[in-house]
């Protein structure tokens, strides 16, 4: 690929993303180190600007950079075969509705304390009908 790919600027144009993510990304280890241009600009092949939309795709479905990593070597290991995806993501979806089901238990109680008329957390901690979840009790 001598003189030919993309600079770093142009694959993170490209892939929607800033520079310090690409050059962060690299020393990760979730992008292969690049070839070199003779003035030794960092030049990546175009299918790098795919893994890199793969990586931010897999961030916002709440994969960390971690699992990421994870993901993308079991990839190269298994060459088309997704088990590692499948169960990496049914692991995922019981994380994310968990959270979904805390978060509904905090939704709930907030509109509990709103329609109380909770207006100070001291006050309302003493109050026998406060529905704040207050840890330890008073007994």
């Amino acid at each position: 690929m001598s003189g030919s790919g993309l600079r770093s600027g142009q694959l993170a144009d490209a892939a929607g993303v800033n520079l310090q993510t690409v050059r962060y990304y690299e020393r990760r280890g979730l992008l292969p180190s690049p070839q070199r241009s003779p003035g030794g600009h960092r030049l990546y092949p175009a299918d790098t600007v795919t893994l890199l939309r793969v990586i931010k795709t897999a961030q916002r479905l709440g994969f960390t950079l971690d699992e990421v990593a994870d993901l993308l070597a079991a990839g190269r290991r298994r060459h088309g075969d997704r088990s590692g995806l499948q169960a990496r993501a049914r692991d995922k979806l019981v994380e994310v509705e968990q959270k979904l089901a805390d978060l509904t238990v905090i939704r709930d109680t907030l509109r509990a304390a709103l329609s109380a008329g909770c207006d100070d957390l001291v006050a309302c901690a003493a109050s026998t009908c406060c529905p704040l979840p207050f840890a330890g009790g008073t007994t």
